[in-house]
């Protein structure tokens, strides 16, 4: 079985030149970038959160509703590797400052929207920052981190998006409530304006990669583990938004539980973020790979306890705490290994992690919604969530047998 470990991820030469940092002025430049996590992290998940009431706002059902989800991760599946493509050479403060501007006018927009259409296209272009910024980000922290702590200061950057599902979701979920969608958005702009502050402050000059070429960024994705890694976290992390993406009327509808309750369970989704996103990182140190086993298995086992549990009131908020620990084990260990087996490629590598998790997310909210449109109940996502979780364990093991077969070819 294969084994790696945080430690042994390559980084570019460009970035190991990084003049060192003190210790507080290293947390002040993590506590920037994981800024930006947070108000991606919010503006992500705060749309679940407000389905019902974004699909009646622009007068779409809520399966309809659930396609404006779908929007925004088709952004970042298209923008990670564009703008990580087009960026790679750019100095990555003023990359990571950019990215925030955009993201900062994507959410405006959203506000603004007056209808279903305009929606789409708003939540398409908040996302488009989204990959790049955290493969940039990721990459930002691992070079000011002493190497026996780049897992570990990735994992950092990470947890300003689990903080997030425990923050800012349920405050802009309520927010949302009382004074309409709108006000999520435009509170999730001020955050992403907020963040571009305190990277010009805090992050320090960070050169691009100025080896980078298209030829070589083009080169991760000849390499056949990079596509088995990013189709793990496309299938696998699937299962979650599957779940996730209708938790709204699961709780008023089937658990029969109040429209107040629906903070307290998307509170619980980012207790176990925060909790996943730190094992996480402590995790990789003693195996990436199993690591990811782990969190796959684990999420199957959880989305069919949920499916269980869900109709029977407070008995499911457990079962969603350990779905969202189990899954950002899975998160932070393919960011990991994906910077591992990119090669050179590291800011494309980087940046196509959450690329491939929002395909997952695009995936999960559109499968969840067909089976609910099918007559099959608020409960179903759950099982889609349990086959997709064991799909993405089933691609792990095919990349395992790939690499002992490539490993005893090289011995040979």
């Amino acid at each position: 079985m294969m084994t790696t470990t945080a430690a042994t991820t390559d980084l570019p030469a460009d970035d190991l030149d990084v003049p060192s940092v003190t210790a507080r002025h290293f947390g002040l430049a993590v506590l920037a970038l994981a800024m930006g996590g947070f108000a991606i992290g919010t503006a992500e998940f705060v749309t679940m959160g407000l389905l019902p009431q974004i699909a009646g706002g622009v007068d779409v059902s809520i399966p309809t509703g659930g396609h404006v989800i779908s929007a925004y991760a088709v952004g970042v599946v298209v923008g990670a590797p564009v703008l990580a493509f087009l960026g790679a050479r750019l100095p990555r403060r003023a990359m990571l400052v950019a990215l925030m501007a955009a993201f900062a006018v994507g959410n405006g927009v959203s506000a603004l929207a007056t209808s279903y259409e305009q929606l789409m296209v708003a939540r398409f272009a908040a996302g488009l920052p989204h990959g790049a910024y955290f493969g940039v980000a990721s990459l930002v922290a691992a070079s000011l981190a002493r190497p026996s702590r780049k897992g570990r200061a990735v994992s950092q950057v990470m947890l300003g998006l689990s903080v997030a599902n425990v923050l800012g979701v349920p405050a802009a979920t309520v927010l949302g409530q009382e004074l309409g969608w709108r006000a999520a958005f435009w509170a999730v702009s001020v955050l992403a304006l907020l963040t571009l502050a305190l990277v010009t402050w805090f992050v320090p000059s960070v050169a691009g990669d100025a080896g980078a070429s298209g030829r070589r960024e083009l080169s991760a994705f000849a390499v056949p583990q990079v596509w088995l890694t990013l189709l793990a976290g496309a299938v696998g992390f699937g299962g979650m938004f599957a779940v996730y993406s209708y938790i709204a009327p699961v709780v008023t509808d089937v658990a029969g539980l109040g429209e107040r309750s629906v903070p307290v369970y998307l509170l619980a989704f980012g207790l176990g973020m925060v909790a996943g996103t730190w094992v996480a990182g402590i995790m990789a140190d003693w195996s990436i790979f199993r690591s990811l086993i782990i969190g796959g298995t684990g999420m199957a086992a959880t989305m069919l306890a949920f499916w269980v549990a869900a109709p029977h009131g407070w008995a499911a908020l457990p079962i969603v705490f350990l779905i969202t620990t189990l899954g950002s084990v899975l998160v932070v260990n393919l960011q990991l290994r994906l910077m591992d087996v990119a090669g050179d490629a590291q800011t494309l590598g980087a940046a196509m992690n959450h690329a491939s998790l929002n395909v997952a997310n695009a995936l999960g909210a559109w499968l969840g919604g067909l089976v609910i449109a099918a007559g099959w109940g608020l409960r179903a996502p759950a099982l889609v969530g349990l086959a997709l979780s064991l799909g993405g364990v089933a691609i792990l093991l095919v990349s395992a047998r790939l690499h002992v077969r490539q490993r005893d070819a090289a011995s040979a």
